[in-house]
């Protein structure tokens, strides 16, 4: 990959490569991640180093839940500041890395379970900008978002990763970007400055997430309203946790698995995150 140009043609879609690039799932957390040099944002600038440079980063992000599967299809998608109550310096960030109309419509191509429309109204929201800022601050790097269907199940969404799953040869680094366990409501606010701190079912959950991603039980994973009252406590809504399902959907039997994140914040939040392959 030499140049933007090299993305933007259609016609002539990345060549395969050997080594399968790596798959994310990133607890993304607060917005002020993006800004703050922590633990979290520190391990995602080392992870950048860990793994070769990708010819593109596709993002599954919480925040860009809407009725049909659409991909971002802009040359420069714009940075959205898609929060509030934050400090002004999280709002004059901006993340400029390019687009790929090209591949944007090659990945629309390769999925059959559903008609998935090229954007040109969205862009990069706070569950993608803020990690791969971190990653690629130089912003040389095309960056793309795949929506999530709130009106489908999560096998629908494993299906679909499923589909994805070649891009993985092409050198494109995909990353679900959520929360495994991820209840506002619940938020114990007086404790946001203890390292760790977690209540009881959502460190549970954590653990239950964990085991079933290490021995592959996908469907447990996708079947999580099975998993008991902790787990819906973990997922009282599924925006979050529909990134993992992709993620999941886009692994092998091969891929090696590590934990990377994995602590809880604020009682209610985890930000375990996984790398596969």
């Amino acid at each position: 990959m030499n140049s933007l140009s090299d993305l933007k043609s259609f016609t002539d879609p990345l060549p395969f490569q050997e080594k399968l690039m790596p798959v994310l799932f990133v607890g993304h957390g607060s917005p002020m991640n993006g800004i703050e040099v922590n633990e979290f944002s520190n391990k995602w600038t080392e992870l950048a180093h860990q793994i070769e440079r990708p010819n593109a980063v596709l993002v599954v992000s919480a925040h860009w839940f809407t009725k049909g599967t659409k991909i971002t299809a802009m040359n420069f998608p714009p940075t959205i500041h898609d929060f509030g109550g934050f400090p002004q310096a999280l709002f004059e960030v901006q993340y400029p890395a390019p687009g790929s109309p090209g591949l944007a419509a090659e990945t629309a191509s390769l999925i059959h379970t559903t008609n998935a429309v090229l954007d040109h109204d969205w862009g990069l929201d706070h569950g993608t900008w803020t990690i791969v800022r971190h990653m690629y601050p130089d912003a040389t790097i095309p960056v793309l978002q795949l929506s999530i269907d709130y009106t489908k199940p999560a096998a629908f969404h494993y299906e679909l990763a499923k589909e994805l799953t070649i891009l993985r040869k092409k050198g494109i680094l995909i990353m679900g970007s959520g929360n495994m366990v991820h209840n506002l409501r619940m938020i114990a606010w007086d404790k946001m400055e203890i390292p760790g701190f977690g209540f009881d079912w959502a460190l549970q959950m954590n653990e239950t997430f964990k085991n079933l991603i290490k021995i592959g039980d996908h469907k447990a994973l996708m079947d999580y309203e099975k998993l008991g009252k902790e787990a819906l406590l973990a997922i009282p809504t599924p925006e979050h946790y529909l990134p993992l399902i992709y993620s999941l959907g886009l692994t092998s039997k091969q891929d090696q698995i590590s934990f990377f994140n994995d602590k809880a914040v604020a009682g209610s939040l985890t930000m375990t995150s996984v790398q596969f392959g």
